[in-house]
């Protein structure tokens, strides 16, 4: 059997096999963050279909702190009925479920939250101009949010948290001097630019127990001049492992673009897949922690290679499953044909249109199927 059908455990989480789902934005919830039936059946379509490890979409830990219509929320206890309903859903299907927890600061809708987004710095022209730079006092209201919201997770049944501080969102904005220019405790040096990170965890810990996962999702670099290096990453990371985070999941890249964005668009070839594995290899010579890698996998050799060859311990897929969402049951059955995802980002679009993401290629195939037929 492939070693990456093996049964492990992170933290005591035990887990059938070495998938991870990684977070997306679903666009499924309700106005005001909860969970939909809608929301549920993708879920139970990810555990029924042979996923070891479902991570939601980012959850927005503060109301000024969503990305995005129909993004998933856990601010308010209100919200923990409807989640509970979603994990009971994945465990009846022998699936575990961990939550990402989120606060998107400079690029929060205003439209949405109708509030002005929350920034690390402001740049020149910036202030007074619908955006808001944090003071002391918010960057400690956003570390009890945190907690907050892994305490309400753990209440809802989740097997575990994961920050995320990927792809410039608020906590990826502290550790990248393209976003942080503060001249306090929390800029500067990369130990002043990490030290939220590790008053979040810390909180977080404290919140939902000794005994209980916790995640981490977190750039590589930002793929942008000035932004975040690969050696600051590392150094982060390790700072985290030592406080005694449990997991790593490495991404890269930011939501304004740059030479690599966080969804590579055209993964055609098995030499595009993998697109961090050079960078992960710097954090497995620091990091004795276990490493997720995502970044364009579509190909169950190359998912096995990277666990075989040690390079990391988890391989992590978004785009594919939403199209094939039985994937790893496809796989652990024999047929090992590539992913059908085709990379061209056009699943999200849906989403902002308030419809949910879903496979828009594959929709088409369906459709030119069924004039055909008629």
């Amino acid at each position: 059997m492939s070693k990456l059908f093996e049964s492990t455990s992170i933290h005591r989480m035990q887990l059938p096999n070495r998938f991870v789902r990684s977070a997306t934005w679903e666009g499924m919830a309700g106005d005001d963050g909860s969970v939909t039936a809608r929301l549920i059946e993708t879920m139970a379509g990810l555990a029924g279909g042979g996923v070891g490890l479902i991570i939601t979409s980012h959850a927005y830990v503060r109301p000024e702190g969503q990305a995005g219509p129909g993004q998933l929320g856990v601010y308010k206890d209100e919200l923990i009925p409807g989640l509970r309903k979603m994990t009971d859903c994945v465990h009846e299907l022998g699936g575990r479920i961990v939550m990402q927890l989120a606060h998107a600061g400079k690029f929060a809708e205003e439209k949405l939250t109708g509030r002005p987004p929350l920034a690390v710095s402001c740049s020149e022209g910036e202030a007074g101009r619908g955006v808001v730079e944090m003071t002391g006092g918010d960057i400690k209201e956003i570390v009890v949010a945190f907690a907050d919201a892994a305490r309400r997770a753990r209440e809802a049944g989740f097997d575990g948290v994961q920050i995320h501080s990927a792809h410039g969102y608020l906590l990826s904005q502290f550790l990248s001097p393209i976003f942080n220019r503060r001249r306090d405790d929390y800029g500067g040096s990369i130990d002043n630019r990490a030290r939220v990170h590790l008053q979040v965890y810390s909180a977080v810990r404290n919140a939902a127990g000794s005994d209980y996962p916790v995640l981490i999702k977190i750039n590589c670099r930002d793929f942008m001049e000035n932004g975040l290096s690969l050696e600051e990453s590392v150094e982060v990371a390790d700072m985290l492992a030592r406080a005694g985070l449990d997991a790593f999941e490495i991404s890269g890249g930011l939501l304004t673009g740059g030479r690599l964005s966080p969804s590579r668009p055209g993964i055609d070839s098995e030499k595009k897949e993998a697109y961090f594995e050079e960078e992960i290899q710097a954090f497995r010579k620091k990091v004795k922690t276990p490493l997720i890698m995502v970044g364009g996998i579509r190909s169950f050799e190359v998912a096995e290679r990277i666990v075989e060859e040690g390079i990391a311990d988890y391989v992590s897929m978004s785009r594919p499953f939403i199209r094939e969402p039985n994937l790893i049951q496809r796989w652990k059955a024999g047929d090992r044909r590539k992913a059908g995802c085709l990379s061209d980002n056009l699943c999200f679009r849906p989403g902002f249109e308030g419809k949910g993401i879903y496979c828009v290629a594959m929709e088409r195939e369906k459709n030119r199927g069924e004039s055909t037929k008629s």
